[in-house]
């Protein structure tokens, strides 16, 4: 976990003020570790000179101890109280709450920092409020985070780490304005009417009154830590998750890499590109790690070349094949492992030229061998299977070329292993029952039970599903072309293009 650079977090409050262990790497030992030795009597294997942390005797709903230790005043530079929870937040995962109290200033801060590593990917949420239950959405916005409300034009940069709802996102912002207005009357009346009339704006979307809703609320963290609250059952169109690979400037921001190693891996890299210039037969001869033959038949090899991975940035193999898909189109399989901090991804990418229109394929499947027919899956393709209440939003598995057997389990391990397992003890019985309920349908359809329909909607067009029935039409599939809307062709960067 990234180290907290705030005077109310962990690596700053631990310090004593008069006194620091020569054992750094003590100092800052994982939550999991330091939870464990929380119990411990105070006096067995404690660091002399060092704050140790003390239950409070309160705990939350689950039973998790809340811990207070002295630390460290930023404000007056005395000794305040700083209060820990590590609690678990359902569908998520494990956090550290923080509170901090100096008793001679009377300086209050609070903070929440997630309880787990930076993840292999960023993650961006979205979030349609369309009635005033949407705003008391929990949210947890991790310092990398930041939060946009596209109607409002607003949007709330990375800062410190928070455990709160939408509204309370808005609140605090318009409660940091307002606390400057009395300033800006006496300097600039002007800049102070218009920033009132945006308040008066923010407290008439919260109010929910006639002809403010819906709003799009955007959470993007590049670390992958933030979270929306999640509600089973609710429309797709609600809330979605989409996941992506890290540029190297975010990587920078979350503290993976610094800016001085970023630039020395770009220099590195352009130093590699004026090699290959200098000595085009070199290049050409290492590009690809294959049987040295003197013609190679690259469609029917495995080709491995080094690039850069998306995680730490060092170099990694990355195998790519191309693969063609009878009836459809030729796509290229790749898959990059890294050595270095075990980052795995496989994915699947189409080639061509961007199509003019979007596909949609819609296949009913009453016979369990449709369940082995091959299926290709893009970024840019969504999945919806009504009878077995699953939606699958852009962006989410990444390209996947596989079965539709192959893709259901996916989904249905994931979900078991990264969502029911690990939340279901802080579950109430309604919840749960309803998990078990939509695993128990899901299993239903992979052994074959059920029928039911599946939807694709790539607006690349990208996407497809073996028709058994080939060259002659599917009787039990559909496929229809159609026109993107403007938003989609935006939001897949088509606006921006230039052919002239």
């Amino acid at each position: 976990m990234k180290r907290p650079e705030d005077h109310t977090l962990a690596s700053e409050n631990n310090k004593k003020v008069h006194t620091m262990p020569q054992d750094q790497e003590n100092l800052f030992k994982p939550v999991g570790e330091f939870a464990r030795e929380v119990d411990q009597p105070q006096g067995q294997g404690a660091q002399p000179d060092v704050a140790a942390p003390t239950n409070t005797g309160a705990s939350d709903a689950e039973g998790h101890p809340v811990q207070e230790i002295e630390s460290l005043c930023m404000n007056c530079h005395k000794n305040g109280t700083t209060r820990l929870l590590l609690t678990s937040i359902p569908y998520f995962r494990e956090v550290v709450l923080m509170s901090f109290e100096c008793p001679f200033c009377g300086f209050k801060n609070s903070e929440m920092q997630p309880a787990s590593a930076i993840q292999e990917k960023g993650c961006k949420y979205m979030l349609k409020i369309e009635q005033k239950s949407d705003f008391n959405r929990q949210v947890i916005k991790a310092e990398t985070a930041s939060c946009k409300f596209q109607e409002l034009d607003i949007e709330i940069p990375a800062k410190k780490g928070q455990l709160t709802t939408v509204e309370g996102l808005l609140m605090e912002m318009i409660e940091d304005l307002a606390a400057d207005q009395p300033a800006r009357k006496t300097i600039d009346e002007t800049l102070y009417s218009k920033i009132e009339e945006f308040i008066a704006k923010v407290r008439s979307y919260v109010a929910c009154e006639p002809g403010t809703l819906p709003l799009t609320f955007t959470l993007d963290d590049p670390a992958g830590n933030s979270w929306i609250e999640f509600k089973p059952d609710e429309p797709a169109h609600k809330w979605s998750q989409t996941q992506y690979v890290r540029s190297d400037e975010q990587n920078v921001q979350i503290g993976i890499i610094s800016r001085e190693q970023l630039e020395q891996q770009r220099e590195e890299q352009r130093a590699k590109v004026a090699d290959k210039e200098r000595n085009p037969s070199v290049a050409q001869k290492s590009s690809f790690l294959s049987d040295e033959t003197d013609i190679e038949n690259f469609n029917n090899e495995v080709q491995t070349f080094t690039a850069a991975c998306p995680s730490c940035s060092r170099p990694c193999d990355t195998h790519m094949k191309p693969v063609n898909i009878p009836h459809f189109k030729e796509v290229i399989i790749m898959s990059t492992v890294c050595e270095n901090c075990g980052y795995k991804s496989n994915e699947v990418k189409t080639g061509g030229a961007i199509p003019e229109k979007g596909r949609k394929i819609t296949l009913i499947c009453d016979d369990p061998e449709d369940l082995s027919r091959d299926i290709l899956k893009s970024e840019t393709c969504s999945m919806t299977v009504p009878e077995l209440h699953l939606d699958i939003q852009q962006g989410t598995l990444g390209g996947r070329f596989t079965t539709l057997e192959g893709i259901l389990r996916q989904v249905k391990d994931e979900l078991t292993n990264r969502v029911f397992t690990q939340t279901s003890d802080s579950m109430d019985e309604e919840t749960k029952n309803r998990w078990e309920s939509f695993f128990a349908r899901l299993q239903d359809g992979l052994d074959g039970k059920v029928k039911f329909t599946v939807i694709m909607e790539d607006p690349l067009a990208g996407s497809y599903i073996q028709n058994v029935y080939a060259p002659d039409p599917d009787p039990n599939m559909t496929i229809e072309d159609y026109d993107r809307t403007d938003e989609q062709n935006e939001e897949l960067g088509l606006n921006d293009i230039k052919l002239n």
